[in-house]
């Protein structure tokens, strides 16, 4: 039986959600919402980028950017949904960021040409959980560089925004819209309904257009295979990490990893033949966490076929 709602944290849903022109003025709610942006500040209107000027290295060709566009200003947004935290996640945004910024210069080109880039990270996870002593970083959190000796603020041509979701509490009713988002990340794929708490048109807006009447049979197959394999990987991330901890070694945690891939591909229907399997066995557990996110992600092994 179909849930009312589809996951808005998926990869597919979001891109459906927030990546279409027919739904632009929800990704630019969202934005203003998550940068504080109101008045003459807010954004009024946003460009999606094309496809092929999503950045893409062989180190980090499991990484896809989810929703990349340009507003009135010209400052250029990356935005990403990430629901796993696997090895070398916010090394993936900087170079997401770098390369975006450095990618507007043509040949020749002047620096005074290149426009602003702000990187938005939806996580499903805690990146900075709180520590004695240290700064409590909240659920919505901007970065930028600063002098170290004195604060202030400059460079900030590139900057970073990143939201944990688990830092929204589900026990509690949200206030004002970045509590609203949070609230329908977090918990629209469980709704029978548009929740009364919710008093903002935007968020209210992302749960229709999440709502799964509107999706075809192929589009929830689609939908249905993308939760299943997240979940799996999910699960086989911390196996391979309580194994690796009560093994007391690396080694365990990496054959944890070698059996999940082997499972996801399976579950997907990608082909791991021997090649593949030989391939898997030779990598270590950092390259593992990101080749079983990609799988998940993109549900294709990446690069060009080696097994049939």
């Amino acid at each position: 039986m179909r849930a009312v709602f589809a996951d808005l944290k998926t990869d597919f849903v979001f891109k459906r959600v927030f990546g279409v022109e027919e739904h632009k003025d929800i990704l630019i709610a969202l934005l203003n919402a998550l940068l504080s942006l109101s008045g003459e500040r807010a954004i009024a209107a946003v460009t999606f980028l094309r496809e092929e000027e999503r950045p893409r290295v062989e180190e980090l060709k499991f990484s896809v950017v989810d929703v990349k566009c340009r507003d009135g200003r010209g400052t250029v947004f990356v935005v990403e949904m990430q629901v796993l935290n696997v090895a070398g996640f916010e090394k993936r945004v900087v170079y997401n960021a770098s390369k975006a910024y450095v990618g507007q210069l043509a040949g020749g080109d002047d620096y005074p040409k290149l426009d602003d880039v702000i990187a938005v990270s939806i996580c499903d996870f805690v990146l900075w959980p709180d520590a004695p002593g240290a700064p409590v970083v909240p659920l919505v959190s901007h970065w930028r560089m600063q002098e170290q000796h004195n604060g202030r603020v400059g460079l900030s041509q590139v900057q970073y925004v990143f939201v944990e979701l688990p830092k929204f509490p589900l026990d509690r009713v949200p206030s004002g819209s970045v509590e609203e988002w949070a609230y329908v990340f977090r918990l629209g794929s469980k709704l029978d309904g548009v929740p009364e708490a919710l008093h903002d048109a935007a968020p209210r807006k992302a749960l229709e257009a999440a709502r799964s009447a509107r999706f075809t049979a192929a589009e929830w197959e689609t939908y249905d295979r993308a939760k299943v394999a997240e979940q799996d990987a999910r699960g086989a991330l911390q196996f391979a990490e309580a194994r690796g901890e009560a093994r007391g070694e690396a080694r365990g945690k990496a054959e944890g990893l070698r059996a999940a891939v082997a499972s996801v591909c399976a579950l997907l229907g990608v082909a791991f033949g021997d090649a593949r399997r030989a391939e898997v066995a030779a990598m270590p557990t950092e390259a593992l966490e990101a080749l079983l996110a990609g799988l998940t992600r993109d549900r294709a092994w990446p690069g060009p076929s080696s097994d049939h």
